[in-house]
């Protein structure tokens, strides 16, 4: 637990609005950055990390210590109102056991909490590690009183983006007008981004994101995160969080197959092979 101005820890829980949840060090810097960007004068923002860092490609026998070290640097830079770092291993919380300490731990962060938003990884990632930290969120918000969970759970893009979602289950988080915090945010974590341009790349995501959303209108925001809605997994706790996943990609599928067969000409009847 790392307050960055210092104050009681129930104090720092006190005044959380938004919670992100990430599954590595800078996946909060890279993912959840409306979390701080919308906290910026409040110190509303209290970030979460699941795992150490020690997959990291980055050398050296301290690459765990160094990039606790780059987190809390960017905890400070965002203006965070407090910094949760519970070290579990990547591989661990890829296993329900593993991940069952997780989902405990989050539990009493976000009771202590309360936020409004939950930010988290979406289910439909292509890093394992980000689906489980996905899960743990989804089950630890779901184990909370109805009066406790958060108004909204959200799972933002990250090695996958999520624009090609169908319109119900796709949100827009603006984050224009905070270049230089963004920029700075990933920069805190320099043993990454030698080795990977995270920066470039997250920077060109939201500012893509903020054009192609729309093929029609004039832009209206420059850069925007894209997120899946997960609040209806608080709604329906006992539904499957697969079945939901399932939902939403043939969601996907029937607007794409509507739109095809809305455009081409009628399908005309198969001839019979000759014989």
């Amino acid at each position: 637990m790392f307050v960055p101005d210092g104050v009681p820890l129930a104090d720092a829980l006190a005044r959380t609005t938004v919670v992100g949840i990430g599954a590595h060090p800078d996946d909060l810097e890279l993912g959840a950055v409306w979390g701080p960007v919308s906290c910026a004068d409040s110190r509303g923002f209290t970030g979460v990390v699941c795992t150490d860092g020690a997959g990291s490609p980055a050398a050296g026998d301290d690459v765990v210590s160094r990039r606790r070290s780059e987190q809390r640097r960017a905890a400070i830079r965002g203006g965070y109102g407090l910094m949760v770092q519970l070290g579990h291993r990547s591989q661990a919380i890829r296993t329900p056991d593993g991940r069952s300490a997780v989902v405990d731990e989050l539990v009493t962060v976000l009771a202590g909490a309360r936020p409004e938003v939950v930010l988290a990884h979406d289910p439909l990632d292509r890093h394992p590690s980000h689906v489980a930290a996905a899960l743990a969120a989804i089950e630890a918000c779901r184990r909370l009183s109805p009066s406790e969970r958060p108004a909204r759970l959200l799972g933002v893009e990250g090695w996958r983006p999520l624009g090609w979602l169908a319109g119900p289950d796709r949100v827009r988080l603006d984050v224009s007008g905070h270049d230089r915090l963004l920029r700075d945010l990933v920069a805190c974590h320099a043993s990454e981004v030698v080795l990977k341009r995270y920066d470039l790349a997250a920077e060109g995501r939201r500012r893509a994101n903020a054009t192609f959303d729309d093929a029609h209108g004039p832009d209206v925001a420059e850069q925007v995160v894209v997120a899946i809605d997960l609040t209806p997994l608080l709604h329906d706790v006992d539904r499957p969080v697969g079945t939901f996943v399932a939902a939403v990609v043939e969601r996907f599928a029937a607007e794409a197959v509507a739109t095809v067969r809305s455009l081409q000409a009628p399908e005309r009847g198969r001839r019979p092979p000759s014989v």
